[in-house]
Formats: structure tokens, sequence, C-alpha cells
């Protein structure tokens, strides 16, 4: 049993029944009274789209993804939900670093050419996280 999970959550078209089975894993491998993170990664939009976009957008971005990510924290106990900026992987093993939790329960998809060639988040956190990583496929 795990004293501290980190669950990285992405939230795109993939990702509902990948975060339900993420959180499920989660609750089954945690001691009982375990923390568990919830951790989204925003990553900067690019400046060349961002003139495009309404002055208040990163604001309504931001507040929209930490309502979702309140609510499923609160399904999990000892829950915690965390919206931080940066580049996803490295954020993630930034943050692992800095908290040290026992386990990571990261969601994958099934790789591509492009990650092949540049990596995927989940690929980047197994290579280099310290603590023990559960990936779902």
């Amino acid at each position: 049993m795990y004293d501290h999970i980190l669950v990285p959550i992405a939230f795109d078209e993939q990702t509902d029944e990948k975060t339900t089975r993420a959180l499920e894993i989660a609750r089954a491998l945690s001691a009982p009274q375990a923390k568990i993170t919830l951790l989204h990664v925003m990553e900067a939009v690019p400046g060349y789209v961002i003139n495009y976009l309404p002055t208040e957008f990163s604001q309504e971005a931001h507040k929209a993804i930490e309502s979702e990510l309140t609510k499923l924290a609160e399904t999990v106990p000892n829950g915690q939900a965390l919206l931080i900026s940066g580049h996803s992987g490295r954020s993630i093993l930034d943050w692992a670093d800095a908290h040290k939790p026992d386990l990571i329960v990261i969601a994958s998809h099934r790789p591509g050419m492009q990650d092949l060639l540049l990596g995927s988040t989940a690929t980047q956190v197994v290579r280099h996280a310290q603590c023990a990583v559960h990936v779902l496929r």
C-alpha cells in the first residue's frame, strides 16, 4: 500500500475512461490514510496563437480546469486537486521530486510515430521518476 499517490490528469477527448481507471487504481493501491494528489499541468499557449484568443481565455480556462479537477479530487479519499503551469512531463517530474510521492499512476495512449521520435509524457515520467510508476494503457 502506498501513502502518497500522484495521479496526473489530462483533460482531452480520450481521458474520461482512463481517468476513471487511474482513480480506481489509486484507490485500490492506497493505504487507509493515503494522500492522493490529482495534478494537471497547463501548458503555455503558443505566442502565435495567444493574439487570436480573448484576453480572458487563460483565466477562464484555469477556472474551468480547476473546477473539474476539484470535483475529481472529491471522489477519492484524502484527494487533493492541484493545477500548475509548465511543460507536462517535466513539471510532473519536478513536482514529484519536490513532494516525494510513493507512486505515480499515469495514463498513456497508444504510441504513434511522433512518440517514437519525441516521446510522450508517460514515457518521460516512466524513464525519469524516482518512485514507482503504474502506467495505464
